[in-house]
């Protein structure tokens, strides 16, 4: 496999530190309207400015749905994932690819100096892939018809 370019740090630069988050107590339902409001998968759960835990929509569907739980009535924190995997600015983006592999999840939360500075997901690593490949192509194919600056 190619190496990849880049690591979250770039990522978070082009696509911004933005983070959805919930608290421990609000209800799995706040949280599930949240992320279809904000067209996310995931929310990291904060208490203040701690980092608590994260709530997917696999966390929803695997440990309220199936189970038949309402998700007015159970709070976020009993089916929260504690201790998330976390990542920093420095990671690589072939580090996160593989800690996502390894450990089955799709979201990795941004951590420098203790505090949440960022979420990556799955979609976006792919997305600088994919970007990243493209540049690469574009500047061959100038190489290849003379277009390449010397």
């Amino acid at each position: 496999m190619t190496q990849v370019a880049g690591t979250v740090n770039d990522i978070l630069r082009h696509k911004g530190s933005q983070v959805w988050s919930i608290g421990p107590n609000a209800t799995v339902y706040d949280a599930i309207r949240m992320m279809a409001d904000k067209n996310v998968g995931a929310l990291l759960v904060m208490e203040g400015e701690r980092l608590v835990g994260i709530i997917s929509e696999r966390d929803y569907t695997r440990k309220v749905l199936l189970k038949g739980r309402a998700s007015k009535d159970t709070p976020v924190c009993e089916i929260q994932t504690t201790d998330p995997l976390c990542v920093t600015p420095d990671h690589s983006v072939e580090e996160c690819l593989r800690l996502m592999t390894e450990h089955r999840c799709r979201h990795l939360p941004v951590v420098q100096d203790q505090k949440v500075v960022g979420l990556v997901s799955i979609g976006d690593l792919v997305n600088w892939i994919i970007t990243q490949q493209s540049h690469t192509i574009r500047q061959l194919e100038a190489y290849i018809t003379g277009g390449y600056p010397g």
